[in-house]
This record gives C-alpha cells, structure tokens and sequence, in this order.
C-alpha cells in the first residue's frame, strides 16, 4: 500500500481515488463499530457475566474474517480497494484486535518469531497499563 503523500501529489484523478477510498473505509468503520456494538451487547445479555465474553467473542470473530479477508486479497479474489473497505474499515470499527493478530500471524509467517514476540507481549502489557493510566489520570481530575 502507498503512503497517502502519493496519493495527493499526483493529481485530481488520484485524490478522488483517495476520497473514495477515505469515505468507503469511514463507512466500513461505522457499520463495523455498530455491529461490535450490537453483537457484543447480545452476548453479554445471554451470559449476564463479568467476564466479557462479548468483547471476547467480536475479537475472535474479527480475527477470523480478517485471516479471511487478507487471503482473499492475496489469491486476487477481492480488490486493494475491498479489502481496505472490509479489513481497515468494517474489521478496523469492529475489532482493532484483528489487525493485531493479523500483523502478529504475518511476523510469525515470515520466521520473525523475536519480533512477534516482543509485539505481542509489548502489545498486551503496554496495552494494560496505558489503559490503566489512563484511567487513573481521569480519577485523579
């Protein structure tokens, strides 16, 4: 994928590209973050829990359909413009796990077994405590 900078310095033909593919993703987006919503509101309703089996369950969903989407795109079936419209904009409003795992799976498929690991621990363990951090800095004003 090009750098958006590419997109913009060649023309009017490439930035109507550009728009097109801004409002598909932003559309993908809403109808991803609305559906994470609703899935994971009906799952939390049926198992009336603390443990957040909806949150876990749009994660690994997300997880499938983006292995899926990314296949899909490199055996050709689906377009660049397809799959950022499902991947970044539908999976990316669901679910930003799935490009995690997705990025995490790509390392690992290109034996670069030192960095997956060190993104997944950094991504978890830094993942908590900025959340936790953040959520002590909105107590403390």
């Amino acid at each position: 994928m090009r750098p958006i900078y590419k997109f913009i310095n060649y023309g009017k033909f490439k930035m109507k590209q550009l728009m097109k593919l801004t409002l598909a993703i932003g559309l993908g987006s809403f109808i991803g973050g609305v559906l994470r919503y609703l899935l994971s509101q009906a799952i939390h309703a049926k198992f009336l829990s603390t443990f957040p089996f909806g949150t876990l369950a749009v994660n690994i969903i997300g997880c499938l359909f983006i292995g899926m989407v990314f296949e899909l795109n490199a055996k050709g079936t689906i377009t660049q413009e397809w799959r950022l419209f499902l991947a970044t904009g539908i999976l990316g409003g669901f679910t930003t796990f799935s490009a995690f795992s997705n990025e995490t799976v790509g390392l690992l498929r290109d034996g670069q077994i030192g960095y997956a690991s060190i993104y997944v621990v950094a991504s978890v363990l830094i993942g908590l405590v900025c959340t936790f951090i953040g959520m002590t800095f909105i107590k403390l004003f």
